[in-house]
């Protein structure tokens, strides 16, 4: 599985370790550090790619952006299993011709309950989701408009999209089940302290609690990536 970093203090974090009792081995690709994206995913059975600060189209300071918009493409379009954590999951709006923009309401920080839709409980991956399982958002750009192929899959309480599936073997998703408190402590930056220090110190505090259901997700992802004949295609 290739996993595509953007920034330093986004890593993988949970997700490489969660994956490979699935039974994967996850290549990380840090994009950001010059190292050139593929135009196909040659050899790897899925593609992850991950969070970061910056836009979903702020090419012009983060060049790997337009090629890695690109390999999700090729990804959805090829039946290779996807999913994007946050940044890459506007990455994959943007690339199947949806658009992303600044929350109107800013930038939210802290846990949110998972709220889906019909189509999400019966969702081969989001149904090992229970509905009201608490989840970490951290994020100022949201979904403004869907792709044409792309299907609801939750909606978080001020309406925004939370989860999507763009294609049979391909997902997003806003929040980050892939984090602990040890990795978000990177991300308050104090654009908004008590929010920030708030969600942390939450976090910190309930992530052995938290955590189970997270990483379900992403081993469900895994046993997905590894038996991709259990999906349509």
């Amino acid at each position: 599985m290739l996993v595509v970093q953007h920034e330093d203090k986004a890593p993988p974090g949970l997700l490489l370790p969660w994956l490979e009792r699935s039974g994967l081995t996850c290549e990380v690709l840090p994009a950001h550090e010059g190292y050139a994206v593929p135009a196909a995913l040659n050899g790897h059975a899925a593609l992850v790619v991950l969070g970061g600060s910056m836009s979903a189209t702020d090419d012009r300071d983060h060049r790997w952006l337009l090629p890695t918009r690109a390999l999700i493409t090729a990804a959805v379009v090829g039946g290779v299993p996807f999913l994007g954590v946050c940044l890459g999951h506007q990455l994959a709006t943007v690339a199947l011709g949806g658009e992303v923009a600044p929350h109107p309401g800013g930038r939210t920080r802290g846990l949110l309950p998972w709220s889906p839709t019909p189509a999400g409980r019966v969702d081969p991956l989001m149904q090992v989701l229970d509905d009201g399982d608490e989840l970490l958002h951290w994020n100022g750009d949201v979904i403004t408009r869907l792709p044409e192929s792309a299907q609801v899959l939750a909606h978080a309480p001020d309406g925004t999209v939370q989860a999507v599936r763009f294609g049979p073997r391909a997902w997003g998703v806003q929040f980050h089940p892939e984090v602990d408190a040890d990795l978000v402590v990177g991300w308050a930056e104090g654009r908004e302290p008590e929010a920030e220090l708030e969600a942390l110190h939450t976090l910190r505090a309930r992530q052995d609690e938290l955590h189970p259901a997270w990483e379900r997700l992403l081993r469900r992802f895994g046993d997905l990536a590894t038996a991709p004949d259990a999906l349509p295609a």
